[in-house]
């Protein structure tokens, strides 16, 4: 076994004018969230606790988009979504239609170990949650001032805005003109940040984890790929993976899955794998993703401008970044 090794991550797509204290405070949760993960590490935690342990934090701080702080809907409200997946028998959950969840991670979690299925939305994760006893707070804990904002952006110029951040009018107005699509319709800043993590832990056992709020002013009802197992989320004996950016092409190509299919069919290494599926699986779309394997390697990989990130390994490794 190589070691322990974690990642995480907070979206794929910077505004290339997001203020320096933004930038700042993104490196300083990612860096608590690594800690988080490494002390339970070291304490000889498994890999999947030690992920939803991670996202959950990434969901009850309100920088990034998920849990509170979530996007916001066409209708003003929050409709969440998160899975998670243990490699070691490929066993998984996923939650989706989230209106009350504190955190959704825990309760996609709770699909996996106390539910006969996979993947449960809407009204029916809701009340399986409530059968759980897990923690529920009103729609409005969610919803930051911030988000707010965006969202009349997004209204006012019809669009879907990927950057739950409030742009500045130059950034917005070049994001508008840029070409950008997403399945053939125009989209206007890009920049989702859906929160993940990946775990190898001592015994080489992987996890995964995604969370998100989605697409700011998105049509009510729809689902990205951070709760689909095999495009936003993926974990087996050799790797785990989680992915952010435009999900309707990481559904496409099935992102996730993808990395571990050609380490295992092709024979290629984490770091090949990961670089591969980004070069050759997203046609036009543009995302990112994270990765661990069964042997300590950690990899992240992305299209994008930048993509807020963090990894660590047993062997005093240690990196935050965003560019």
């Amino acid at each position: 076994m190589g070691g322990w090794a974690i990642a995480v991550h907070g979206g794929a797509g910077i505004d290339p004018n997001l203020p320096k204290e933004r930038q700042d405070e993104a490196k300083r949760l990612l860096t608590r969230c690594l800690d988080i993960g490494i002390s339970a590490l070291r304490s000889n935690v498994p890999a999947i606790d030690v992920v939803e342990l991670v996202v959950r934090e990434l969901e009850t701080d309100p920088l990034f988009n998920s849990g509170r702080g979530s996007s916001l809907t066409e209708k003003g409200t929050v409709e969440m979504e998160a899975s998670i997946m243990d490699g070691t028998k490929r066993r998984c959950g996923a939650v989706s239609g989230l209106t009350k969840v504190k955190n959704p991670v825990s309760l996609a979690r709770l699909v996996m170990d106390k539910s006969p299925h996979s993947y449960l939305s809407f009204e029916g994760a809701e009340e399986f949650a409530r059968k759980q006893g897990v923690e529920l707070e009103d729609n409005e804990y969610f919803i930051t001032q911030d988000n707010v904002e965006m969202l009349k952006l997004a209204k006012e110029a019809n669009s879907i805005l990927f950057d739950y951040r409030i742009p500045t009018v130059a950034t917005c107005g070049s994001a508008m003109d840029s070409g950008l699509q997403m399945n053939g319709l125009p989209i206007s800043v890009y920049a989702p940040e859906t929160v993940g993590c990946v775990v190898v832990d001592k015994e080489g056992r992987c996890a995964a984890a995604t969370s998100t709020g989605g697409l700011m002013n998105k049509m009510t009802g729809r689902i990205g790929d951070s709760p689909i197992i095999g495009a936003g989320t993926y974990a087996c004996e050799l790797c785990g993976v989680s992915c952010t950016g435009e999900g309707e092409a990481i559904i496409r190509s099935t992102l996730s899955r993808d990395v571990a299919a050609v380490m295992e069919y092709k024979g290629l290494n984490l770091h090949e794998a990961v670089d591969y599926v980004i070069k050759n699986r997203l046609d036009e779309g543009k995302a990112g993703l994270i990765a661990v394997s069964k042997n300590g390697e950690v990899a992240c990989g992305f299209n994008t401008n930048g993509m807020f990130r963090g990894c660590a390994t047993e062997g005093g490794f240690m990196e935050v970044g965003l560019w």
